[in-house]
């Protein structure tokens, strides 16, 4: 019966899967008919537009060589009327000359034909119709302003819709995830030279496989990208993979998206973990501030809830009215509260291999910061770096200002200004946990330890407040300063 029953149950799991299956299929088809009807009829205005505008510029180009034509008639016009004008003036006075010397050759008066016979000789060598050319300055031809649109009627008469861009190829080979960064490259299956832009779309994801119709984490879209290549920066990798697309597009249309592909971003997420943190810390997701009164408060509203009426803590010193260690109870992780001067909180996931990069953003003015790892065995009395079970850079700006690497209450002064951001890297194999200054990737301290439990991260703040980021890669930057063997330099010399 019972084996029945789990036949049963896993046939009902099948059917769930196989109907969830269905109906993401289903919504699929009914997006895709909704988008059939929205993509036509943009196709649709782009075409008309297209054609309105080719019309525009056809009258514009027609209008602009029928100037011409008229300029250049205007143009002859004038010089060939201007040229007729002065030949007819030549003409005329050219037929008085001859009409004068008719008349002189028959005059009788012998005796006055010498001196009109000079005067007509004079008047012809200062005729206009001998300094006249007789050669048309332009010509009448003007064929030089006919066109002929049997090339661009060809051209028209074979115009059809642009081809729909094939789906681009993702090289994964080429690909690249490293600095928080995604550097992406494809190729078109087949040389097309009408592409004109790339869209590509990214999403994050748990999931390894191939991507799900239905994510929580929607497509982010990046458009108008020119090249066959592009890289996303300052990404912060708070899931496992990512998934990527994309599609070509020319002027009037875009192709299909490549198959997805996803790509595995390794990085080290964790929270705070505020079951830890001293009462005396305000925890908000990744931000921790101090509060002077977050202990009393805390402590009032719980004898109250336990109806033990007034706390006897002092205003001055809220933390000695904790109620003892055996009675407080025990949080997330197995573990207690901090309490006393430990102003601590944890992280929340384990570091037991591998090298892990995380950094804190402290406020200036806080009166003592500290930053590190810890065993989760660490006392709930017990303040980072003072015990063996902790390793921590602190900040103190109380009384005096000191910067300092701590272990083991054993304190070594670092010779460095102190930053304002800090990057922690720890590789749990190797023993190594150093701290550099985030912005710069400045070398501050290493500690070399044999790891004997898994860490957490750890923190405290007294009179301030700090903010961590996590979901960060190894820097390449820090890499490179290890593998180089700067964690033996005099600056970083570890505690013993």
């Amino acid at each position: 019966m019972e084996d029945q029953r789990e036949a049963l149950r896993k046939i009902i799991t099948t059917l769930a899967v196989k109907n969830e299956e269905i109906q993401s299929f289903i919504y699929s088809l009914k997006q895709m008919l909704l988008n059939v009807e929205a993509n036509s009829a943009k196709v649709q205005e782009d075409l008309e537009a297209e054609f309105q505008s080719l019309f525009s510029l056809l009258e514009e180009l027609k209008e602009g060589m029928l100037m011409k034509i008229k300029q250049d008639r205007a143009s002859r016009t004038y010089e060939l009327q201007n040229q007729l004008a002065a030949c007819t003036r030549a003409l005329e006075s050219s037929e008085e000359l001859l009409e004068t010397a008719n008349q002189t050759l028959q005059a009788t008066d012998s005796g006055d034909f010498p001196q009109a016979a000079k005067q007509i000789k004079d008047g012809v060598t200062m005729a206009p119709a001998f300094r006249l050319s007789l050669k048309a300055k332009v010509s009448d031809n003007m064929s030089h302003l006919m066109v002929d649109f049997a090339q661009e009627r060809r051209m028209l008469q074979a115009l059809t819709f642009l081809p729909v861009p094939s789906a681009p190829v993702i090289d994964l080979a080429e690909s690249l995830v490293a600095d928080n960064c995604v550097t992406l490259v494809w190729r078109m299956p087949d040389e097309d030279n009408k592409i004109d832009h790339y869209v590509l779309e990214y999403r994050r994801t748990n999931f390894e496989g191939p991507p799900r119709l239905k994510e929580d984490q929607p497509w982010m879209v990046i458009e108008g990208i020119r090249q066959t290549e592009y890289t996303l920066t300052g990404l912060k990798f708070d899931m496992k993979y990512m998934n990527f697309r994309v599609k070509a597009c020319n002027k009037a249309v875009s192709g299909e998206f490549s198959e997805p592909v996803t790509l595995e971003t390794p990085a080290f997420m964790f929270r705070l973990d505020a079951s830890t943190s001293h009462q005396n810390l305000r925890v908000d997701d990744l931000s921790v501030e101090w509060d002077a009164m977050g202990g009393k408060v805390q402590d009032i509203k719980a004898r109250e809830k336990d109806g033990k009426g007034r706390t006897a803590s002092p205003v001055n010193s809220p933390a000695r009215g904790i109620p003892s260690p055996k009675r407080m109870p025990s949080g997330r992780g197995g573990r207690d509260r901090f309490t006393a001067e430990s102003y601590t909180v944890l992280g929340d996931t384990l570091i037991n291999g591998g090298e892990q990069y995380w950094e804190v953003r402290y406020e200036p003015d806080s009166k003592a910061f500290g930053v590190g790892v810890a065993y989760r065995s660490l006392g709930r009395f017990e303040q980072l770096g003072k015990t063996a079970a902790s390793w921590c850079l602190h900040v103190n700006n109380w009384l005096q200002v000191s910067f300092t690497a701590k272990h083991a209450n054993k304190a070594k002064v670092l010779d460095a200004p102190v930053p304002d951001c800090l990057g922690v890297h720890c590789d749990f194999h190797q023993g190594l946990l150093t701290f550099y200054n985030a912005r710069t990737k400045q070398l501050l301290h290493t500690f070399k330890a044999k790891f004997t439990q898994p860490l957490l991260p750890a923190f405290t703040v007294w009179c301030g407040s700090f903010h961590v980021t996590t979901g960060l890669q190894v820097p390449s930057s820090v890499r490179c300063l290890q593998k180089r063997g700067s964690a033996t330099s005099s600056s970083n010399t570890s505690l013993t």
